[in-house]
C-alpha cells in the first residue's frame, strides 16, 4: 500500500518483525526514524533511507507517531522510560496480556501521550503483501487510529476492535489459542499414524480437508454461547461422543501419549455427568471458565 504525502514515524525494535514493518514503511516512501537496542540491525535499513537514533529519546523526539515492536512489555517500559511522550503518538505492537495493554496505555496517557495497542496476525514474511491474508488488531485511542490508520495499513490491513485497549491483546491471544489447539490436534495425528510408519505427506491433503469442513463447528458454538441455547442445532451431542475412550485406547495402543488429547476428553465426560448429554461443544466453555 502506497500513500501520498507519506507521514513520518519512528519505529523503536529491529527484530524479524520491526525489520520487517520498516521495509514496507521505507518502501511507501515514509521518512522513518529507528532505533534498536543492538545498533548493528540498524545497518541495512540505513542504506534504504531510514535514519537511525543513538537513543530511544532521539527516536521519539524525531516524529509524533512512534511504533514499538520490541521483545514484551517489560522492555517497552525500560525503552520507553525516561523519554519525553508529551504529544507522541503511541502504537504498541508488542505481544502483551489484555491487562498489560491497558496498564501500558494509563502509563502512555499519565505521560501526556495517546496510546493504540495492536496485535499482528502474521509471521514476518507475511508483512507487505497482501495476498497472504496478513492483518493487525488495533484497539485503544479511536482519534490516534483515525489520524494514522492509512500508515498503518501500509505493512498489513487494519481491524480496529474498539476503545479498550486491552482487546487488540485478548482477540491475539483468544485466536492463537485456536491455532494452537489446532497444531496439537495435527500433532497428535500424526504421532498416531508414525507408529505405522505411514507417510504423513499421504495423510495431510486428508486431514486438512477434514479440519477445513470441521470450522463449521466455530460460527455455531458461538450461536450457541450468545443465544444460551446450547442444544439448538446439535447435529452430533456430547452422549454419541461417549467413544471418545476409543481416541485414548486408540493412542495407548500405537505407543502415543494421551496428554493433548485426555483432557478435552475429560471435559467432555464432565459435561455428560453433569447432565448435559444432549449438547455438542458451547458448554465445555463455561467448564473452562474459572470466575
Amino acid at each position: 500500500m502506497t500513500t501520498t504525502n507519506p507521514t513520518p514515524l519512528t519505529l523503536l525494535g529491529l527484530g524479524a518483525m520491526g525489520t520487517a514493518l520498516a521495509h514496507t514503511w521505507l518502501t511507501a516512501g515514509h521518512p522513518l526514524t529507528i532505533w534498536n537496542r543492538s545498533p548493528h540491525r540498524a545497518q541495512a535499513l540505513t542504506t534504504h533511507g531510514a535514519t537511525a537514533a543513538p537513543t530511544p529519546a532521539d527516536a521519539i523526539a524525531a516524529n509524533q507517531l512512534i511504533v514499538v515492536c520490541l521483545l514484551d512489555d517489560a522492555s517497552v517500559e525500560e525503552t520507553l522510560t525516561g523519554t519525553d511522550l508529551t504529544g507522541k503518538d503511541i502504537v504498541n505492537l508488542t505481544t502483551s496480556t489484555p491487562d498489560q495493554a491497558r496498564t501500558r496505555a494509563t502509563w502512555a496517557e499519565q505521560h501526556g501521550a495517546r496510546y493504540l495497542d495492536g496485535g499482528i496476525m502474521a509471521v514476518p514474511p507475511m508483512i507487505g503483501n497482501p495476498d497472504t491474508g496478513a492483518y493487525v488488531l488495533y484497539s485503544g485511542n479511536r482519534p490516534l487510529y483515525d489520524t494514522h490508520w492509512r500508515t498503518l495499513a501500509v505493512p498489513a490491513s487494519t481491524t480496529y476492535l474498539g476503545e479498550n485497549p486491552g482487546h487488540a491483546a485478548l482477540y491475539d491471544v483468544a485466536l492463537l489459542s485456536g491455532m494452537y489447539g489446532m497444531i496439537a490436534g495435527i500433532t497428535h495425528a500424526y504421532a498416531l499414524l508414525r507408529a505405522d510408519h505411514i507417510p504423513t505427506q499421504d495423510f495431510a491433503p486428508l486431514l486438512t480437508s477434514w479440519l477445513t469442513a470441521m470450522t463449521f463447528t466455530a460460527p455455531k458454538t458461538a450461536h450457541q454461547l450468545d443465544t444460551g441455547d446450547y442444544t439448538k442445532d446439535v447435529v452430533s451431542n456430547l452422549a454419541m461422543q461417549a467413544g471418545a475412550d476409543t481416541l485414548l485406547r486408540t493412542a495407548q495402543d500405537q505407543g502415543v501419549s494421551t496428554e493433548l488429547l485426555a483432557p478435552f476428553v475429560d471435559l467432555m465426560k464432565r459435561r455428560v455427568a453433569d447432565g448435559h448429554g444432549d449438547e455438542e461443544f458451547a458448554g465445555l466453555v463455561d467448564l473452562l471458565r474459572t470466575t
